[in-house]
């Protein structure tokens, strides 16, 4: 992998030289079409797989920002090949359109970057709800308009309320790995929920067991009350399934 970069490093002093032979552009343009087939065949193979290609995202999965990466790469070995004239004697003819290709360039490479979430959207959503306020903030839930009865805890006083809306801890939840190891049994959208202790109980209708085993249960998921997409991508969520009938404990995991 680092002789691959330093390949890649060779090609990118290279393009921008005078434009004396076509090789640099055509080495760009096998690379970046090399490139375009081994995204094809790991999409194909392990769709779930990253392609190692963005510094420090190993576990990215494959998206459609790494084709079209591989496709610009191919598209600018093109250009390269067939350029008849150095660049700077263009940019120097048409200094305006130069510089709008700059800035077209550098906006599609942020655009592309491998984590636009982490690198400039999410700074610019904490900043929106900084100076607007959470949309969320004042609402109620959908539980309540409704008239469905609001659980508190068995014992114990319910713990101050966070500024986290249910619907945002809901929606970490279904994105968390303890949703897609327990969701098997979920068998209904959230009936109940109540904050305790820090954590925020979400109570789900559940089956556990298939054929003459199964039995009804209630699937319980307690996520940190204060977390949110804006604070954390992989929260930690307790689950625990208890018997509906007898509220004997099914399993529990952490």
């Amino acid at each position: 992998m680092r002789a691959l970069g330093g390949v890649e490093l060779l090609l990118a002093a290279a393009l921008p030289a005078p434009p004396a032979t076509p090789l640099p552009g055509v080495a760009a343009a096998l690379h970046g079409a090399g490139f375009l087939g081994y995204l094809g065949y790991a999409r194909a193979a392990a769709p779930g797989s990253s392609c190692g290609c963005t510094t420090r995202q190993q576990d990215a999965p494959l998206t459609w920002r790494a084709f079209v990466r591989a496709a610009a790469v191919l598209a600018g070995g093109i250009a390269a090949a067939l350029a008849q004239q150095p660049w700077w004697t263009v940019a120097a003819r048409r200094p305006a359109a130069a510089l709008w290709l700059v800035l077209a360039a550098a906006a599609a490479l942020t655009a592309l970057s491998a984590d636009p979430d982490r690198h400039w959207r999410m700074p610019l959503r904490r900043l929106r709800l900084r100076i607007a306020g959470h949309p969320l903030a004042r609402t109620s839930h959908p539980l309540a308009a409704t008239g469905a009865p609001m659980a508190v805890p068995a014992a114990g006083p319910m713990a101050a309320p966070t500024a986290v809306p249910v619907a945002a801890t809901v929606e970490l939840l279904e994105r968390s790995r303890a949703w897609q190891s327990a969701s098997r049994v979920v068998r209904s959208a959230l009936l109940d929920h109540w904050d305790d202790g820090g954590w925020r109980i979400l109570q789900f209708a559940g089956v556990h067991g298939g054929g003459t085993a199964a039995r009804p249960v209630l699937v319980l998921f307690a996520v940190d009350a204060a977390a949110s997409l804006d604070t954390v991508r992989e929260p930690a969520v307790r689950v625990s399934v208890i018997d509906a009938d007898s509220g004997a404990p099914v399993m529990a995991t952490a």
